[in-house]
């Protein structure tokens, strides 16, 4: 009885570790792309992005669209501005 038991944890730790090393691997390999993204997006800032505009423009076309979803919102829900 008291063998049975041992075997039936050491199985489960063995299973555990593991478990715990897949994923400790995946989570390096997801830290690597993330860093590869992030040096990507940094080397070129200048880079042209969909339709020839660059990132700083696209940024500001960006807060532009958020201004007018937020007005639209605010009708929507009655508010005057």
């Amino acid at each position: 009885m008291l063998s049975q038991t041992i075997l039936l944890a050491s199985t489960g730790l063995i299973a555990l570790v593991i478990t715990l090393g897949a994923m400790l691997k995946g989570w390096q390999a997801w830290l690597a792309l993330k860093s590869q993204e992030l040096e990507y997006h940094l080397s070129a800032p200048a880079r042209e992005i969909e339709g020839g505009t660059t990132t700083g423009a696209a940024r500001i076309e960006l807060a532009h669209l958020k201004e007018r979803i937020r007005k639209l919102e605010a009708i929507a829900s009655g508010v005057d501005l």
